[in-house]
């Protein structure tokens, strides 16, 4: 099932839903009283909510959304893209503050191959990122982690999930509205305009908001440079004022009181906020000014840069927000002016701080306009005359975050066996698609939840993840303990059977299969693992067998069992399969002769 099938689906039983238990005619006057008056409505946001969040915790789900992403919008050719994104989201995902909610799934990522100037969280945690936005960010990192942490925050925060299912209610209750009103004096046009300005200011907007500042937090955690986000914006504004062709992109100038269809906040606003957060950052002393077409730096009220024009405004607002930015980041992170390490450095020039990337702009600037002795001197001033308050209390806020993330962790350790087991299981579908290193970042979170019921298993689900990251000694370890901890449990034996397998021991594995069958000879994957080895030993009779045991174990799955054994099992049904593949094929080659007619 497709994702936009799977919402048509959830919406349809709804609706359903909704029309049964709410009465036709309604004598309240007001649509979204009526609307939030039954318990219907209010159902359905709970339901929509439920069903979407659970989807975002599977991780079936999750490898679907990639996989339909790069089968619609192909894969972005050019290996430097990737390698940057892969990067940046590295850097994010490993060294930002921020913690996974127990539902979550851990986040992966694909660079498209759209020209658009997009990217996209879905509600399990996978992020799409447009080969066109990284084109019109001109590459640059900090302006692409300050997006990819935006969108990492809409995950973390799981906005899309709540978003949808409000939106949802909202639809619904105009929907009501619809059914109680004389349709001879209706402005249809106008209601349907209500409902979508309606979702998008209440619903998308404030969770935007959230989003930039969120993902702020995580991007500046990471080590990026803290004017990244406000760049991001000014280009983004640029962009879509100037450049794009494409109608269908969000308006940037989309007010607050606009009856417009926009979903995104005004994109100077938002680069003002983030602007004003970089501010912060640097405990209030550094601050970006737009001063006719340029922008302008100054260290407390001093002037110390102006950013030339260079053709297009955002160029100017680039090397300004970089060079704050850098600025900012040594604010907030030394004390004193001694750690900026002011130094006479060659031809004259005063040099500071270190060749960390994150002030490379702000030093190489410097150099350039020689302004590292103006430099020195409002730091050393800034310093002498920052309230004695203003760092603490910034600090102080920094450790609430902190904070904020240690009680949401605390929350997955305490989580109830119900999601103690999904971690486990989640640790074990990562397993099944090859990605170790997803697998172990789940059975780790799963070994620490208080409530998980079978840690024998997580030993045997973390060997596997071992076997398949290449780490053969320390997965036999997890594996024999699993083992010896609960000889029981079937699966216990059937990952050991798969490390033992993999480390090439494949007598010992088929001895381990036989365990597992003696203990319940009714599952299908023990026979599948089994007849895999037999034919990978070149026994095509025994692989036969236990190809048949596993085709009929799984009600005559055609796809349980290769198609080279499936012809000798049940010819028919790999006839159908053949003929039903073809048929995909054709349909899939008609479709992409559309979009091109197109």
């Amino acid at each position: 099932m497709t994702l936009k099938k799977f919402f048509t689906k959830i919406f349809t039983l709804i609706i359903l839903a909704v029309t049964i238990l709410t009465p036709l005619k309604v004598q309240a006057a007001d649509a979204w009283a009526i609307a939030a008056q039954g318990l219907g409505i209010y159902a359905a946001y709970r339901n929509a909510l439920t069903s979407i969040l659970e989807m975002g915790n599977d991780v079936n789900a999750q490898m679907m959304a990639k996989r339909q992403d790069e089968r619609e919008n192909g894969l972005d050719k050019n290996p430097h893209d990737v390698e940057v994104v892969n990067g940046i989201m590295t850097r994010l995902v490993n060294d930002g503050n921020y913690e996974l909610r127990v539902n979550s799934l851990p986040f992966i990522w694909s660079v498209n191959d759209s020209d658009k100037f997009n990217a996209a969280c879905y509600p399990m945690n996978y992020i799409t990122i447009n080969k066109g936005l990284l084109r019109v960010l001109d590459g640059d990192e900090d302006a692409i982690a300050a997006v990819l942490a935006h969108e990492m925050t809409h995950g973390i925060e799981q906005h899309s999930a709540k978003n949808y299912a409000q939106a949802i209610a909202q639809s619904l209750g105009a929907t009501v509205l619809a059914a109680n009103v004389d349709s001879r004096n209706v402005d249809w046009n106008s209601l349907s305009n209500m409902v979508g300005y309606s979702i998008a200011k209440s619903i998308t907007l404030p969770s935007e908001h959230e989003a930039d500042e969120g993902g702020f937090y995580i991007m500046t955690s990471a080590g990026f440079n803290p004017g990244g986000g406000a760049v991001a914006m000014s280009r983004m504004d640029y962009y879509l004022r100037y450049e794009t062709q494409d109608f269908l992109e969000f308006n940037p100038h989309d007010k607050p009181n606009d009856q417009t269809m926009s979903d995104h906040p005004d994109s100077e606003v938002r680069e003002e906020k983030l602007s004003q957060l970089m501010t912060d950052y640097g405990m209030g002393h550094v601050t970006v000014k737009k001063v006719d077409r340029s922008y302008k730096v100054y260290i407390d009220g001093a002037e110390i840069y102006t950013a030339a024009l260079a053709g297009e405004t955002y160029r100017s607002a680039r090397n300004a927000y970089h060079f704050a930015g850098g600025l900012a980041k040594a604010f907030h992170d030394y004390d004193s002016v001694d750690d900026w390490k002011f130094r006479q450095g060659v031809a004259g020039h005063i040099d500071f701080l270190t060749d960390d990337k994150v002030f490379k702009e702000l030093r190489e600037i410097a150099f350039s306009q020689n302004i590292g002795e103006k430099i020195r001197d409002a730091v050393t001033l800034a310093y002498a005359n920052e309230p004695a308050d203003v760092r603490q209390k910034y600090l102080d806020e920094e450790m609430a975050r902190k904070d904020y993330w240690s009680k949401v962790r605390s929350e997955t350790i305490a989580a109830n066996k119900s999601l103690a087991k999904k971690l486990r299981i989640n640790a074990d579908v990562y397993n099944d698609y090859g990605n170790a290193e997803l697998a172990l970042i789940e059975i780790d979170r799963a070994f620490a939840a208080e409530n998980q019921d079978d840690i024998a298993e997580c030993l045997a689900i973390r060997g596997r993840a071992k076997a398949i990251n290449g780490d053969y000694e320390g997965a036999l370890v997890d594996v024999n303990s699993a083992v010896e901890k609960d000889p029981s449990n079937l699966y216990n034996f059937l990952n050991r059977a798969d490390v033992r397998h993999m480390r090439g021991e494949t007598d010992e594995a088929l001895a381990d299969i036989e365990r597992a069958l003696e203990i319940d000879d009714k599952k299908a994957i023990s026979y599948k693992l089994q007849g895999d080895i037999y034919d990978e030993l070149g026994d095509v009779e025994k692989a036969e067998e236990s190809f048949r045991h596993c085709y009929e174990l799984s009600k005559k799955n055609p796809h349980s069992v290769p198609k080279i054994y499936l012809e000798k099992i049940d010819p028919d049904a790999a006839e159908k399969l053949r003929k039903a593949k073809e048929k995909a094929k054709e349909k899939s080659a008609d479709e992409e002769n559309s979009d091109v007619e197109k």
